[in-house]
């Protein structure tokens, strides 16, 4: 049985994520930062709500210790949560605004993964998915005919193509973890409005297809659901 563990779960990406994994096998952990929702969520879709912060050293402590006592390990951690950030345009955007996004999509990652690396290193064939985005992407931010493109979002874009380098340095320094980042491409989220032209599931078959990678799948890549991603 393969014991997966998804931050910020409790809606939209996460949540579709966990509810296609559990029908996959999978046992779910389901992470998130709000008691109720979080346990809400997890009951609905039969798996264990286990809370956390991500911007918080013992809330993520915490949570993996509770993992620790309950599972005694995972064999895949996904890196969901994430912030859009602020609306603002770029001449009004403050360090503070730098500091929220970073912290949740940057840091949050860095803080999760050293805190569930040791649970990680108890399966035979341990994964990481790191939620990044096309918006992310310098080949697609800079092309004019891509949604990514067209839309503005510096804190956001800048913060996701961090994700997605943090990705292959961890691929290249865990050689014993496969570490891959996925791009949902523009999903009708909370995040958008829910005006993006995917569903949510479509949103997430890059996600859970990376999540259900074998021991012979591949490390360090950026894919979205047709495939690898430009950087």
């Amino acid at each position: 049985m393969t014991t997966t563990f998804i931050t910020g779960a409790n809606r939209s990406l996460g949540h579709e994520t966990a509810r296609r994994l559990i029908e996959a096998g999978h046992t779910v952990l389901l992470g998130a930062r709000d008691p109720e929702r979080g346990r809400a969520a997890a009951d609905a879709l039969g798996a264990r709500f286990v809370r956390i912060d991500v911007t918080d050293d013992a809330s993520v402590a915490a949570a993996a210790a509770d993992v620790a006592a309950h599972e005694g390990g995972i064999d895949v951690l996904i890196n969901n949560a994430g912030v859009l950030g602020s609306h603002n345009p770029a001449d009004q955007l403050t360090a503070a605004d730098a500091a929220a996004v970073f912290d949740v999509n940057v840091v949050g990652i860095v803080r999760v993964t050293h805190a569930f690396l040791p649970l990680l290193r108890k399966s035979e064939h341990p994964v990481v998915v790191n939620v990044s985005s096309g918006m992310g992407s310098f080949a697609l931010t800079h092309d004019p005919e891509r949604v990514e493109g067209r839309y503005l979002a510096p804190l956001y874009t800048a913060s996701k193509a961090a994700v997605t380098m943090l990705t292959t340095q961890y691929a290249k320094a865990l050689p014993d973890v496969k570490v891959n980042a996925a791009d949902p491409g523009y999903t009708a989220t909370d995040f958008n409005g829910h005006s993006g032209p995917q569903t949510v599931t479509e949103g997430t078959d890059a996600i859970v297809a990376l999540a259900t990678i074998g021991p012979d799948g591949p490390t360090g890549t950026f894919r979205d659901r047709h495939g690898e991603m430009p950087w």
